[in-house]
Parts: C-alpha cells; structure tokens; sequence
C-alpha cells in the first residue's frame, strides 16, 4: 500500500496547501473523509474543457491553486487529498470514444479509493453537468462515463502514478483548447 500513499511531483500533497484543505476536508472515517474530499474536487475543481479555462494544469497543488483541470489533473488533487489523510488511492483510466461522429478516442482520469468497509472503489471526480452525474455510493460505482462504444475500455493496471502520456500533454499544452485537440490516448 505504500505505493498509494505516496508522495511525488504530480501528486505532491505535502505541499503545505494542499495539507491544510486535506486538514479541513478529514471526517471521522475514511469513508466519510473519502466523500468529503471527492465531493469538494468534484464540485470546487471546475473542468477545464467545461468552463474554458486556462491554464492547463497537472500536479495536485497547481490544479488546487488555479481551481480547474482536466480530468487527469483532478484526479491527481483527489489522490494527493486522499493520501495526506492517510487513505490509499491510485489513478485509473478510461478510454472513451471522442464523440459519435469521429473515430477518435482519448483517456479520461479518474481515481480509486481503499475503503475498509468495502474494498478498491472507483470515482470519478470530472465534475457534473447535465450529461455528467458522478456519486459517492459505495458499493455501487457511479462514474461520470459509461462504457458505449467499440473502443472504449476500462484500462487494466493499478496506477501509483499518472501515465506518462498524460502527463506530457498536461505538460505540452498551455490552453485548454490545444489540449482538447490534443487529448492523450493509449493502444489498446
């Protein structure tokens, strides 16, 4: 579990901001704690694709500092949260068609908890929107996307740290337009 508890240059929650919210954010469980710190990312954090904002930001203290990411960069604040506290949490993926009318597709961020009452749980921290209802259910997974393409996958592998392809655009790309025209992907 050590590898999820872990600090580093992206998912640097030692940073002395990042501490203080991750302070603020703690219940009395770590189930309570887990809700706590999702709900604050995903309703505090705005989309970066979803607002039009700038800058483009990839470690946990940046996106806490401009108050928006991508996805990636969301989940990244939500690992450092959960981690300050104690609680163990990876990064997972998705990848997810574009839209119905390219044969694009991108990956899309999201994160797991370990919860003692029920195990590994996913999250997605995206931020909601009409066509986005991301919750905090355990057992049940509400994710912010369904699987409904030919392409689209759930990522296997258990991330400590963010894909080095995510990380390079998060890093190549100043606005969030570049980025959207530049989402990352990975073969499948």
């Amino acid at each position: 579990m050590d590898a999820y508890l872990a600090v580093s240059d992206v998912i640097d929650w030692k940073h002395p901001a990042l501490l203080k919210l991750a302070q603020e954010l703690a219940g009395e469980t770590p189930l309570e704690t887990a809700r706590r710190c999702f709900e604050w990312v995903r309703d505090e954090i705005k989309h970066s694709y979803d607002y039009q904002l700038n800058p483009v930001t990839c470690s946990a203290s940046d996106v806490l500092e401009a108050g928006t990411g991508y996805c990636y960069a969301k989940s990244h604040l939500l690992a450092a949260l959960l981690r300050a506290n104690g609680i163990p949490a990876w990064l997972c993926y998705q990848r997810l068609r574009v839209n119905e009318e390219e044969d694009r597709y991108s990956l899309h961020g999201l994160n797991a908890v370990y919860l003692p009452d029920y195990g590994w749980y996913r999250m997605d921290a995206r931020g909601n929107k009409s066509t986005v209802n991301a919750q905090f259910t355990p057992p049940v997974e509400q994710l912010a996307f369904k699987l409904e393409y030919d392409g689209d996958a759930d990522l296997p592998g258990i991330c400590a740290e963010p894909l080095v392809e995510v990380v390079q655009a998060l890093h190549s790309y100043k606005t969030w337009d570049h980025l959207l025209l530049n989402l990352p992907d990975v073969t499948l």
